[in-house]
């Protein structure tokens, strides 16, 4: 057996659970940023891939864009950021009592300011743009219009996403904290709990699922005591909230496990940083995300987990169980308005059977020291803090005799493995040609043997990149051009036409695009997650003939060039 790392003992540190769900927020300062009753299609804290979601969606009654969206008291825009990607066109204004709004996925900005961000995408060449106006240079009053609602950016449905940070330190902080009014007379509903059985280091030795039933006024088991072959336990529970007036099952405020009357372990969602976010993964069951698109909220901490949201806990929220007597546990979820779910069921020990441990692995990573794994042909460098927990891996090579394969197939660990950190891997190549080197990239195999790219530089003979998912990984080579496709294109095109392509590249993706008009850069709008491009003339460009030109060039340096004469 090999291992990275010497054996560490767990330290447990045991302290008292209290609550104090509700801060000292300002209730009546901020207003709605909509004009219509407030509908949630996500809340605070809510569990999404790879991060918790950091604001309140607000959704149209008309489920489409362009309603006004108002400042929700007086302030000055303090940022403004335009991305094909993330929040889209996303306003950030400063207020005077210390917070800042955010608005995000706008349809538009007021005239002036979409003036001078289209000055400065012309300055810098640029769609993507994130500017910091000077203070005072766009001020709203409470009730302004600050933009329109749409779904810019990285979002399928039209809604605002919206969020109040702390201006020092941009933390987000719950909205629904600040009088924000959602009629909500609804508790959370409980739909499943899920049981760990835990050796002393709180490695997970087996697991079982339970449907919970609903009483009369308390969730319940099956059988109402369970019966668990282990020394010890975790609980995860997958519960949602819902609300008046909605369909969706959004995340609930809070989480508090109960065991015989004395609070062993919460969390409430009321505020967290950014840089903490991705331990959502360690939160919730990262297994079940990815392999079920389920989502349990863990009731026990990993040892990595660093998350701010939680109370302080006994044992980390694992339970030790006994022989002979059950312990009754409780476990709570509730919504910011008050409204409460409970499961109720009891915990004995069984008999406790030795533990075969039948997966195979043949190295074990620390997540709490750097490690390494050198293998043959392939090195893989891990930090302090890349794992939650001590993660027990298999390594293996293959070969692939695909003619794009340009190395074996290292294959690290499976992709139910959450990883926090990126990991560095160097690969040697095995068969690359000189004359294809600078198109080579590290790829890692999906589901069905699709391939993604991770690039990658060279360094000597390796190819060095960075991942952030256990799996495959190999050497090919990117040697197509994107591809540009017209969509709305003519001879004839003036003030008020919209020319627009779809512009996609089939494996490293794009890494730039540029047009001109006679030799004279334009700025072309891109809606990434439609691969939409498009430019609305708007009468600047003088009457005549002109020819257009659109460059477009992946992460390999592959071009692809579009070219049309117009009149105007």
């Amino acid at each position: 057996m090999k291992s990275a790392f010497p054996i560490l003992l767990l330290v447990v540190l045991v302290s008292s659970f209290t609550s104090d769900s509700f801060k000292s927020y300002p209730q009546d300062y901020f207003r709605s940023p909509v004009s219509y009753p407030l509908r949630l299609s996500g809340t605070f804290g809510e569990l999404r891939p790879n991060h918790l979601h950091a604001g309140i969606d607000i959704k149209p009654p008309s489920k489409s864009t362009g309603d006004p969206i108002f400042a929700v008291a007086d302030g000055w825009v303090s940022r403004v950021k335009v991305s094909p990607r993330g929040y889209g066109n996303c306003l950030y204004v400063d207020h005077p009592n210390g917070y800042t709004s955010v608005y995000a996925h706008l349809q538009k900005f007021p005239d002036s300011l979409a003036q001078f961000i289209k000055e400065q995408q012309y300055l810098k060449q640029s769609f993507d743009m994130e500017l910091f106006p000077e203070k005072g240079k766009f001020p709203f009053k409470k009730g302004d219009q600050v933009g329109k609602l749409g779904l810019s950016g990285r979002t399928y449905g039209a809604h605002l996403h919206f969020e109040i940070r702390d201006t020092k330190t941009e933390k987000p902080i719950n909205p629904l904290l600040f009088g924000l009014k959602v009629t909500d007379n609804l508790p959370p509903k409980l739909h499943q709990l899920k049981l760990y059985k835990l050796n002393p280091e709180y490695r997970t030795l087996g697991t079982h699922k339970y449907n919970l039933l609903k009483g009369k006024s308390d969730y319940y088991i099956k059988g109402d005591t369970l019966v668990i072959g282990a020394w010890r336990v975790g609980l995860a529970v997958k519960a949602f909230d819902h609300m008046n007036y909605v369909t969706n099952w959004n995340g609930p405020y809070s989480i508090e496990l109960i065991v015989d009357g004395q609070p062993v372990y919460g969390f409430e969602m009321e505020t967290f940083a950014f840089s903490e976010t991705r331990y959502l993964n360690a939160h919730l069951d990262y297994e079940e995300r990815v392999t079920k698109k389920s989502y349990f909220h863990r009731c026990f901490k990993l040892p990595g987990n660093q998350l701010s949201i939680y109370e302080e806990a006994i044992n980390d929220g694992v339970i030790p169980l006994e022989i002979g007597r059950a312990k009754k546990v409780e476990i709570i979820s509730k919504d910011v308005a008050g409204n409460s779910a409970k499961l109720t069921f009891y915990l004995k020990r069984g008999i406790v059977k030795p533990f075969a441990d039948t997966r195979s692995y043949n190295y074990v990573v620390p997540y709490d020291s750097p490690s390494a794994i050198l293998g043959d042909g392939a090195d893989f460098f891990f930090d302090e803090g890349t794992f939650y927990e001590k993660t027990f891996m298999h390594y293996h090579v293959s070969q692939e005799l695909a003619p794009n394969i340009h190395s074996s197939i290292h294959s690290i660990g499976e992709k139910t493995f959450p990883v926090h950190k990126h990991f560095e891997i160097r690969i040697t190549p095995t068969d690359l040609p000189a004359a294809q080197r600078s198109k080579a990239v590290i790829a890692y195999c999906e589901d069905q043997n699709l391939l993604s790219s991770l690039g990658g530089k060279w360094e000597g003979d390796e190819l060095v990149a960075k991942a952030r998912t256990m799996g495959d990984f190999c050497i090919t080579t990117d040697l197509k051009k994107p591809t540009i496709t017209p969509l709305n294109v003519k001879s004839w095109m003036g003030k008020g036409f919209t020319i627009s392509f779809r512009i996609k590249d089939e494996f490293s993706g794009i890494k730039s695009y540029s047009a001109t008009v006679d030799g004279t850069w334009i700025l072309m709008e891109y809606d990434e997650k439609n691969a939409r491009l498009f430019h609305k003339f708007d009468g600047k460009i003088p009457k005549g003939k002109h020819n257009f030109v659109l460059t477009v060039t992946d992460n390999r340096d592959n071009v692809s060039t579009y070219s049309k004469e117009f009149s105007n």
